[in-house]
């Protein structure tokens, strides 16, 4: 057909790939990438902080055979900060896992509200967790509560789970709207 003719063109034989189907021009590859997200930027930067701790450690205990035990507390943070922004990225493209086996029995509309009731669960749940994650910060910061192993504030470190539950609420809130606008 179409196609076959379209291959067998010259121009269409030197932007072919090793498997002869032809690789996309440098505009259609911009135009299929995905926008920005700030929650990918910061997962990438609490990755790369995460394994220069961890390799400065490891280093420092093969070369020195001393370890140096704050940097947990640095990595403990830093995973939790990765699992809030990775929720929040994965509500925003609709990546969380699932169990479907009785919802894609349901009908199509039925699937609809199954949906916007699963996100307005998530609002609900991520909107009691920012709610007593912020007293617990309110709490760490009257006390005075201080970290183990260097001494800081410990709200410094607990204002993360409200700050990231809201943003998941934020997202969940934004999906729901464009589902809700979309039937």
């Amino acid at each position: 057909g179409r196609l076959a003719q379209e291959m067998t063109t010259p121009e269409a034989q030197t932007d072919a790939g090793a498997s002869g189907v032809p690789t996309p021009a440098a505009g259609e590859l911009l135009q299929a990438s995905r926008p920005f997200h700030a929650e990918e930027a910061l997962a990438a930067l609490m990755m790369g902080l995460l394994c220069l701790i961890t390799l400065g450690n490891v280093l420092t205990r093969y070369f020195t055979s001393i370890s140096f035990a704050f940097t947990e507390e640095f990595s403990v943070f830093l995973v939790v900060v990765m699992t809030f922004v990775g929720a929040a990225t994965a509500f925003t493209r609709g990546n969380h896992l699932a169990i479907t086996f009785l919802v894609d029995r349901l009908p199509p509309r039925g699937r609809v509200w199954q949906g916007r009731l699963a996100l307005l669960c998530a609002v609900t749940m991520f909107g009691m967790l920012a709610w007593q994650g912020a007293l617990m910060w309110w709490d760490d910061y009257q006390i005075g509560l201080t970290s183990p192993g260097l001494g800081l504030p410990q709200w410094w470190y607990t204002l993360a789970v409200p700050v990231l539950s809201a943003l998941i609420v934020l997202r969940a809130l934004q999906k729901l709207v464009r589902r809700w606008n979309s039937a």
